[in-house]
Parts: structure tokens; sequence; C-alpha cells
């Protein structure tokens, strides 16, 4: 059952959903293994022994239906890029604290093997932590089950479960090392480091883990902002710099300035950018990114396009960022305005980059694969609704309200009750994470937003008192920036009424992982559950018009 997210409602965005498409599969035949390495030579890669000019674009399998996997990586190899480059999610494969999947959508190792079958070298990004407006920068939320927990450190309670993390990927991916015969050609250690922190050594230890899960017969580098160079880098490991349109002389020099001897590519070239609840989807420059692309190739600059195609963050795993002092949560297109559009469609961007490409490789790129057209669903009817009061499960009582994290739960909504035997007329909630809803005796009376900084509204709570009901959402952890550290999700701090703490809590959680079976009525007022069901003809593409919807999640 696949999730898609659809968050708050003052933005309209269609969001894309591959319904099914079977892709035919070409299984070449097997090669008896052969060594590679791509080796760092003064300012330029040697692959082999020989030049390679690394062009490369970022995909991500997790925003990418499985079933198109192959059809992406065509299209990367069509547009002239010869390596791939992806974020390994750590969240995504340990959901559970020591249960591990990594089997259909997080079937990273096939992503790779992919990769190469279509001729293309593979970059991983591994983090643990990769940023990537991605939950909480793709750290497990239950890191926080641990008191005192810091996060992105050398502390021994977060490197002890990250390198049991790394340890476990190892296993899946280095038999797929250029050294082994595969297409991994390099590996980043941590991931913009110098953004965050100045710690040589939370950065040794990461590189001595990575080197412990099996990745040391790999190119290892890192990669920073040109002015977080000295803060991000390890002695002795190649650099690379990231940087956005407008900004690669600037940043090539300062590259070239604190490592005179060394690659020449950018980690991240970023084409595009993401959007956020609350503004207008990114546009960005394509004639300028092509202009600067042409450039850093006529240089001999090794590029990767981030992103080269976004697609879908699906389920409930957006991040968010703290700007200002304020909270934003990303949507659930990750579009990226990049050169793939999130439904997998070429864009003018595409074809402006495959013709500077092709003119500096001078070779002609494969023919660009074509793009199915939509289809069509038929109208049908919503079959069944069911008040979300009337499946809420058994309660956890505490006499103060709890975290998502110090009940087991990481995403979805968060119910919490209590019973106000007195009148009371301002509520004040500390801090609430992201979305509540406030109900008294099942009306809803009102919402607290943390984007716009509100934690406190009139109740009016009846002399007689009341029962009170404060469903929260998670809309996503922070994934940048030190914040990421603290960010519980539901009533983190305290809930009260005219100054005075509220108790005796029932705290019902509700993931949402999968949709309920329902058999309630054909209507319900409030927060509710609805299902239709739909057949089609032959299965495609199609997109959900999501305009003069309420705020909720869709399943599909």
């Amino acid at each position: 059952m696949s999730t898609l997210r659809r968050g708050l409602g003052d933005v309209a965005r269609n969001s894309t959903m591959a319904i099914a498409l079977a892709l035919t599969t070409f299984v070449r035949p097997a090669a008896a293994q052969t060594s590679h390495h791509l080796v760092a030579d003064s300012a330029r890669f040697l692959y082999d022994g020989k030049p390679l000019q690394v062009i490369s674009g970022e995909m991500h399998y997790t925003r990418i239906p499985r079933e198109y996997w192959r059809d992406r990586l065509r299209k990367a190899r069509a547009m002239g890029l010869n390596t791939i480059s992806t974020y390994v999610f750590w969240n995504a494969h340990e959901s559970v604290r020591g249960v591990y999947d990594f089997s259909g959508q997080n079937d990273v190792a096939q992503f790779i093997r992919i990769a190469g079958e279509e001729g293309l070298h593979v970059i991983v990004r591994p983090g643990p932590y990769v940023c990537a407006e991605w939950e909480l920068g793709g750290y497990p939320s239950w890191l926080f089950a641990e008191p005192g927990i810091v996060l992105r450190s050398a502390d021994p309670r977060f490197t002890a479960p990250a390198a049991r993390w790394l340890d476990r990927l190892g296993q899946e991916l280095t038999p797929l090392l250029a050294s082994r015969g595969g297409p991994i050609v390099a590996m980043q250690v941590e991931n913009e480091y110098g953004s965050f922190d100045h710690d040589p050594a939370y950065l040794r230890w990461q590189y001595g883990a990575l080197q412990h899960a099996g990745f040391r017969d790999v190119l290892l580098y890192t990669a920073d902002g040109d002015e977080e160079l000295s803060a991000g880098t390890i002695p002795g490991v190649p650099a690379v710099v990231n940087f956005g349109t407008g900004d690669a002389d600037s940043s090539f020099a300062r590259l070239i300035r604190f490592r005179r001897a060394g690659p020449r590519m950018s980690g991240e070239y970023w084409a595009g950018w993401f959007d956020q609840w609350g503004k207008g989807h990114a546009h960005s420059d394509g004639a300028k990114q092509a202009a600067e692309l042409d450039a850093m190739l006529a240089r001999g600059y090794s590029v990767n396009l981030y992103m080269f195609h976004g697609g879908t963050t699906f389920g409930f795993m957006n991040g968010a960022n703290i700007d200002r002092g304020r909270y934003w949560p990303q949507t659930t297109s990750y579009d990226y305005d990049a050169a793939l559009d999130e439904s997998g469609r070429p864009t003018p961007k595409y074809f402006a980059f495959r013709d500077i490409i092709a003119r500096h490789t001078g070779s002609s790129a494969p023919a660009v694969p074509a793009s199915p057209a939509p289809i069509v669903v038929p109208p049908f009817r919503i079959a069944r609704v069911a008040s979300l009061w009337s499946v809420l499960g058994t309660p956890i009582r505490s006499a103060t309200p709890r975290s998502m994290e110090d009940v087991g739960q990481s995403t979805g909504y968060i119910l919490y009750r209590t019973h106000v035997a007195h009148g009371g007329v301002v509520l004040r909630i500390r801090d609430v994470r992201d979305y509540a809803l406030i109900f008294r005796d099942g009306v809803q009376i009102g919402t607290l937003d943390r984007r716009l900084s509100q934690d406190s509204l009139r109740v009016d709570i009846p002399t007689g008192g009341a029962r009170l009901d404060i469903l929260v959402e998670n809309l996503g952890r922070v994934n940048f920036s030190k914040p990421l550290r603290d960010e519980r999700k539901g009533i983190t701090k305290s809930v009260t009424l005219d100054g005075s703490a509220l108790a005796a809590w029932e705290i019902f959680t509700l993931p949402m992982a999968a949709p309920w079976t329902l058999h309630g009525d054909t209507t319900a007022s409030g927060p509710a559950l609805y299902r239709g069901t739909f057949r089609l003809a032959h299965p495609g593409d199609t997109f959900l018009d999501t305009r003069g919807w309420g705020k909720g999640a869709v399943w599909v």
C-alpha cells in the first residue's frame, strides 16, 4: 500500500501518482567480475587510469516508483549523463529499531544494479545524515527515545546505532563497489557537515565507520558549500563543493584556493529548488543553468545536477526548515523544477542540458524514451465513511502530554484528550508540533499552526466543564541545521487553561501507516475517514487534483 501525502490547504499542488506500469526488464549476460577504480589525481578523476569527467544527476530510489527506476535511469543516460548519485535514507530502512527493510521500494541495491545495467556509474551518499528535504534529514525518530541524545555528534548514544546501520548497509552495497565489478565508484562521507558544526573528531569517526562497514576500496570524499569547506572536510580526503545557480565561478575559485590539488567537482549543482507549504512552486532560471553547465564542462569540471529528477516524497517523509525562526514544512512534491518533472517527463531544461552535454562529450546519447500519456480514472463513489472518534482504539494514559517519540510513534497524527471540570477562556499549548485542531465536546473550535508561531486561542469552556480533544499532525521534522536535534513531535511541553496545567490525559496514536477497514456510515462530521474504489480498463499514470479539497492525507 503506497501513501501520498497532502498537506496544508493554502497551496494547491497536483501530486503525481504512478498507479502501475509494467516495464520490460532487459537482462544482460553475466560478465566476469572485473575490478575498477576511480581515483582523484590532481585536478581530475581517473577511472582505471584514464581521465573521467563525471557528468552526474541526482535521483532518489525512494522518491521514484520502483516500476519506473529503469525508465528514469534510461532517461538519465539519454540526456548524456555517465553517473547517477543517490542518498540512502536510514529512516526508510530502519523505521523500527533493529528491523531492517531492503525490500520493494527500499531495494537500493537493485536500483544501483539497474543503473549499472544502463551504463551508468553510481555515487552513493549514505549519510547517515542526508538533509534532502527528507524527514529529520534521514535519521529515524526512534533515536529520540534515548534521553539526552545529541544527534549528528560524537555522542556514543548516537554513534552506536549509526555505526550498526552503516555496517548493515555495507552488507547490501559492498558487493556493488566498482572494485568488485559493480557500478559504485565513490561514496560521500557525511553530508555538508561544515554547514552544521565544526568537530573534526566526529568527521574522523564518520570516515572510520564507513571503512568499518566495508567501504574501503572505493573513493571517499566530502561535500560542502564553498564557505564551509574548512569545517566540513578531512585532511587527505578529496573535497567537492556544492552551490546554486550563478555561483559556479566563485565556488570553484574558493575550492581551488582551499585545495590546490584535488578534483574540481560540484557535488551538488542546484539546478532547481524545492517547494514549501505557504509558498509558490519554485521556478529557476533554466537558461542561466544551461550556460553555467556549459562553462563548467568546458573547463573540464565534473558536476552532479541536483536534482536531475526529484519525484515525489511519498508517505509522511517530507522534511522542514527553520528560516529566521519560522517553521517551513516541505511539500509532498519534490519536482524541484528539475530536468525531468515530478512525473518523469522531460522538460525544456532536459533538452537544453542534453545538447550541451553532447557538444562537450562529442558522442550521441541514446534516444529519449517515450513517456506514457496519462490516463483518466472514471468517476467513482465514496462508499464508506467513519468518524475518527469511532476508530481511536485503546489510549495511553498519562498525567501530562507526551510527545510522539515518547509513545513510540514517528509520523501521522496523535490525539490528546482530557476532561476539563471547570470553566476557562485561554488555552495555551507549548509547543505544538506542528498543526493542531482543537475540539470541545467533539466540535472543532479552532486551530494552532506552528508555521504561524501560534500557541494559544480562546476556547470558552463552560462552567460545568467539557471534553477537550487536541488532534496534532506531524508536518515533517526539520532536516537542516541545529534545530533537528530537538525535533520531537506532538505536544512537547504543556497545555494550560488560564495558566493552570491540564492533567489526566488519554493519548491515542494515529501513525496512519495504512488505512483502516471502514464499516461506518455514509456521512460523518468532523475528522473522518473516507473510502472508495474504482476499476481501470488498463493501468497507467494519472494525477490527483486536490483543488477544492480540505486538509488531510490520501492513500491509493
